[in-house]
Protein backbone atom coordinates (compact mmCIF):
# COMPACT_ATOMS: atom_id res chain seq x y z
CA UNK A 1 0.00 0.00 0.00
CA UNK A 2 3.01 2.59 0.70
CA UNK A 3 4.71 1.88 -2.03
CA UNK A 4 1.48 1.72 -4.30
CA UNK A 5 0.55 4.61 -3.49
CA UNK A 6 3.76 6.45 -4.69
CA UNK A 7 3.90 9.21 -1.74
CA UNK A 8 6.56 10.35 0.30
CA UNK A 9 5.88 9.62 4.06
CA UNK A 10 8.84 11.64 5.18
CA UNK A 11 11.52 9.62 5.46
CA UNK A 12 13.91 10.96 3.09
CA UNK A 13 15.92 9.29 0.43
CA UNK A 14 16.48 6.33 2.06
CA UNK A 15 12.84 5.52 2.31
CA UNK A 16 12.19 6.60 -1.41
CA UNK A 17 14.77 4.56 -2.80
CA UNK A 18 13.24 1.83 -0.96
CA UNK A 19 9.85 2.35 -2.23
CA UNK A 20 10.72 3.16 -5.68
CA UNK A 21 12.85 -0.14 -5.62
CA UNK A 22 9.61 -2.30 -3.91
CA UNK A 23 7.56 -0.69 -6.65
CA UNK A 24 9.86 -1.63 -9.94
CA UNK A 25 10.22 -5.09 -8.61
CA UNK A 26 6.01 -6.01 -8.00
CA UNK A 27 5.06 -3.65 -10.50
CA UNK A 28 8.07 -3.17 -13.13
CA UNK A 29 7.85 0.73 -11.85
CA UNK A 30 4.59 1.14 -13.16
CA UNK A 31 2.08 2.87 -10.67
CA UNK A 32 -0.76 5.27 -12.03
CA UNK A 33 0.03 7.93 -8.94
CA UNK A 34 4.02 8.10 -10.16
CA UNK A 35 3.00 10.20 -12.41
CA UNK A 36 1.88 12.97 -9.75
CA UNK A 37 3.81 15.31 -7.03
CA UNK A 38 3.75 14.33 -4.03
CA UNK A 39 2.02 17.42 -3.32
CA UNK A 40 -0.51 16.78 -5.75
CA UNK A 41 -1.30 13.14 -4.22
CA UNK A 42 -1.39 14.14 -1.23
CA UNK A 43 -4.41 17.35 -2.30
CA UNK A 44 -5.61 14.55 -4.13
CA UNK A 45 -7.05 12.59 -0.87
CA UNK A 46 -4.66 9.97 -3.00
CA UNK A 47 -2.00 8.95 0.30
CA UNK A 48 -2.40 6.47 3.11
CA UNK A 49 -2.29 8.26 6.22
CA UNK A 50 0.62 7.58 8.47
CA UNK A 51 0.36 7.06 12.08
CA UNK A 52 0.87 10.21 12.89
CA UNK A 53 -1.72 11.63 10.66
CA UNK A 54 -4.35 9.11 12.20
CA UNK A 55 -3.59 10.44 16.14
CA UNK A 56 -3.89 14.06 15.09
CA UNK A 57 -7.50 13.17 13.15
CA UNK A 58 -8.76 11.02 16.42
CA UNK A 59 -7.22 14.04 18.89
CA UNK A 60 -8.96 16.68 16.47
CA UNK A 61 -12.40 14.95 16.45
CA UNK A 62 -11.95 14.65 20.33
CA UNK A 63 -10.70 11.22 21.50
CA UNK A 64 -7.89 12.10 24.03
CA UNK A 65 -5.08 9.45 25.90
CA UNK A 66 -7.80 7.50 27.65
CA UNK A 67 -9.23 6.16 24.59
CA UNK A 68 -8.20 2.24 23.60
CA UNK A 69 -7.37 1.79 20.44
CA UNK A 70 -6.85 -1.52 18.80
CA UNK A 71 -3.91 -1.50 15.66
CA UNK A 72 -5.02 -3.88 13.04
CA UNK A 73 -1.23 -4.11 10.09
CA UNK A 74 -0.24 -6.06 7.55
CA UNK A 75 3.11 -5.77 9.14
CA UNK A 76 2.27 -6.62 12.83
CA UNK A 77 3.74 -9.91 13.19
CA UNK A 78 1.22 -13.25 15.09
CA UNK A 79 -1.02 -14.70 17.24
CA UNK A 80 -3.12 -17.88 18.00
CA UNK A 81 -5.58 -20.28 16.95
CA UNK A 82 -8.96 -18.74 17.66
CA UNK A 83 -8.44 -18.86 21.51
CA UNK A 84 -9.88 -15.41 21.47
CA UNK A 85 -9.67 -14.67 25.78
CA UNK A 86 -7.56 -11.93 25.36
CA UNK A 87 -9.45 -10.28 22.79
CA UNK A 88 -12.44 -10.48 24.20
CA UNK A 89 -11.47 -9.06 27.30
CA UNK A 90 -9.96 -6.57 25.35
CA UNK A 91 -13.01 -5.05 23.38
CA UNK A 92 -15.45 -5.53 26.23
CA UNK A 93 -13.63 -2.31 27.93
CA UNK A 94 -15.94 0.75 26.19
CA UNK A 95 -14.61 3.37 24.10
CA UNK A 96 -12.17 0.97 21.79
CA UNK A 97 -11.05 2.21 18.13
CA UNK A 98 -10.68 -0.07 16.03
CA UNK A 99 -7.60 1.47 13.68
CA UNK A 100 -6.66 -0.24 10.58
CA UNK A 101 -3.29 1.24 8.54
CA UNK A 102 -2.02 -1.41 6.23
CA UNK A 103 1.82 -0.73 5.93
CA UNK A 104 3.98 0.77 8.52
CA UNK A 105 7.42 2.00 6.61
CA UNK A 106 10.08 2.65 9.46
CA UNK A 107 8.05 -0.31 12.00
CA UNK A 108 7.85 0.37 15.54
CA UNK A 109 9.75 3.91 14.78
CA UNK A 110 7.04 5.47 12.98
CA UNK A 111 4.37 3.53 15.44
CA UNK A 112 5.84 5.35 18.75
CA UNK A 113 4.48 8.40 18.12
CA UNK A 114 1.02 7.21 18.17
CA UNK A 115 1.76 5.09 20.96
CA UNK A 116 2.35 8.07 22.91
CA UNK A 117 -0.24 10.21 22.09
CA UNK A 118 -2.98 7.23 22.92
CA UNK A 119 -1.35 4.96 25.32
CA UNK A 120 -3.59 2.20 25.64
CA UNK A 121 -3.34 0.89 22.56
CA UNK A 122 -2.98 -2.68 21.91
CA UNK A 123 -2.44 -5.29 18.71
CA UNK A 124 -2.55 -8.54 17.76
CA UNK A 125 0.90 -9.13 18.99
CA UNK A 126 0.50 -6.93 22.36
CA UNK A 127 -2.48 -9.13 23.64
CA UNK A 128 -1.33 -13.13 22.20
CA UNK A 129 0.95 -14.77 24.25
CA UNK A 130 4.55 -15.78 22.89
CA UNK A 131 3.19 -19.80 23.00
CA UNK A 132 -0.37 -18.33 20.87
CA UNK A 133 2.19 -15.87 18.35
CA UNK A 134 4.35 -19.43 17.94
CA UNK A 135 1.00 -21.31 16.68
CA UNK A 136 -0.27 -18.78 14.55
CA UNK A 137 2.97 -17.06 12.73
CA UNK A 138 3.06 -16.92 8.81
CA UNK A 139 -1.02 -18.05 8.92
CA UNK A 140 -2.24 -14.77 6.95
CA UNK A 141 -5.80 -15.37 6.49
CA UNK A 142 -6.16 -16.05 10.66
CA UNK A 143 -4.25 -13.11 11.30
CA UNK A 144 -6.75 -11.06 9.36
CA UNK A 145 -9.58 -13.03 10.67
CA UNK A 146 -8.85 -11.74 13.96
CA UNK A 147 -8.69 -8.01 12.95
CA UNK A 148 -12.00 -8.47 11.19
CA UNK A 149 -13.51 -9.65 14.44
CA UNK A 150 -12.02 -7.21 16.73
CA UNK A 151 -13.27 -4.45 14.33
CA UNK A 152 -17.30 -5.41 14.12
CA UNK A 153 -16.90 -5.53 17.62
CA UNK A 154 -15.41 -2.28 18.33
CA UNK A 155 -16.93 1.23 19.05
CA UNK A 156 -15.71 2.74 16.33
CA UNK A 157 -13.67 1.74 13.32
CA UNK A 158 -10.98 4.35 11.06
CA UNK A 159 -8.90 2.88 8.70
CA UNK A 160 -6.13 5.21 7.41
CA UNK A 161 -6.71 4.20 3.51
CA UNK A 162 -9.68 2.26 1.52
CA UNK A 163 -8.21 -1.34 0.61
CA UNK A 164 -10.46 -4.80 0.88
CA UNK A 165 -10.20 -4.99 4.77
CA UNK A 166 -11.78 -1.82 4.93
CA UNK A 167 -14.00 -1.97 2.32
CA UNK A 168 -15.87 -4.99 3.91
CA UNK A 169 -15.42 -4.23 7.33
CA UNK A 170 -17.07 -0.42 6.40
CA UNK A 171 -19.89 -2.42 4.87
CA UNK A 172 -20.94 -4.92 7.18
CA UNK A 173 -20.49 -2.25 10.20
CA UNK A 174 -22.99 0.58 8.10
CA UNK A 175 -25.61 -2.71 7.98
CA UNK A 176 -25.20 -3.34 11.85
CA UNK A 177 -25.34 0.72 12.61
CA UNK A 178 -21.83 0.69 13.98
CA UNK A 179 -20.11 4.09 13.88
CA UNK A 180 -17.34 4.40 11.14
CA UNK A 181 -15.15 6.66 10.68
CA UNK A 182 -14.38 7.63 7.03
CA UNK A 183 -11.52 10.22 6.58
CA UNK A 184 -11.79 13.02 4.07
CA UNK A 185 -8.50 12.31 2.59
CA UNK A 186 -8.19 15.14 0.57
CA UNK A 187 -9.60 17.63 2.79
CA UNK A 188 -6.82 16.19 5.66
CA UNK A 189 -4.25 15.90 2.57
CA UNK A 190 -4.37 19.54 2.07
CA UNK A 191 -4.71 20.08 5.55
CA UNK A 192 -1.45 18.42 6.59
CA UNK A 193 0.75 20.59 3.78
CA UNK A 194 -0.67 23.61 5.23
CA UNK A 195 2.47 24.05 7.44
CA UNK A 196 1.09 27.15 8.86
CA UNK A 197 -2.19 26.14 10.40
CA UNK A 198 -3.43 26.78 13.68
CA UNK A 199 -4.62 23.92 16.06
CA UNK A 200 -7.72 25.12 16.77
CA UNK A 201 -7.93 26.24 12.85
CA UNK A 202 -6.77 22.14 12.28
CA UNK A 203 -9.54 20.50 14.67
CA UNK A 204 -12.56 23.28 13.36
CA UNK A 205 -11.84 22.32 9.78
CA UNK A 206 -11.48 18.16 10.80
CA UNK A 207 -14.63 18.26 12.81
CA UNK A 208 -16.82 20.47 9.99
CA UNK A 209 -15.42 17.59 7.62
CA UNK A 210 -16.69 14.91 8.94
CA UNK A 211 -19.60 15.51 10.39
CA UNK A 212 -21.16 13.34 7.86
CA UNK A 213 -18.41 10.68 7.53
CA UNK A 214 -18.73 8.78 10.57
CA UNK A 215 -20.93 6.07 9.78
CA UNK A 216 -24.02 8.08 8.05
CA UNK A 217 -26.00 5.51 5.73
CA UNK A 218 -24.73 6.23 1.83
CA UNK A 219 -26.68 4.79 -0.43
CA UNK A 220 -24.82 3.26 -3.20
CA UNK A 221 -24.32 4.45 -6.55
CA UNK A 222 -23.90 2.58 -10.07
CA UNK A 223 -20.74 0.49 -10.16
CA UNK A 224 -20.23 1.11 -6.54
CA UNK A 225 -19.88 -2.23 -4.62
CA UNK A 226 -22.61 -3.83 -2.15
CA UNK A 227 -20.26 -4.95 0.07
CA UNK A 228 -18.90 -1.45 0.55
CA UNK A 229 -22.30 0.35 0.17
CA UNK A 230 -25.11 -2.56 1.37
CA UNK A 231 -28.10 0.11 1.07
CA UNK A 232 -30.21 0.16 -0.55
CA UNK A 233 -30.07 -3.23 -1.77
CA UNK A 234 -29.58 -5.30 1.46
CA UNK A 235 -31.63 -3.29 3.85
CA UNK A 236 -35.68 -3.83 4.18
CA UNK A 237 -37.67 -2.07 2.21
CA UNK A 238 -40.53 -2.46 4.40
Amino acid sequence: MAAHSACDFGGGKAEKLALAKYRQRIWGGRVLNSQFTDEELRSQGRCPLTPEEIGLLLAALGFDNSTRLYLASHKVLCLKNFGFANFSKYIVSRRCIHCLIFQVYGGEARISTLRDQFPKMESKKSLASSEERVLIKGKASLLAAVDYYVGMHSDIFVSASPGNMHNALVGHRTFENLKTIRPNMPLLGQLFLNKNITWLEFRQAVVEGHQNRQGQLRLRKPKQSIYTYPAPDCMCQA
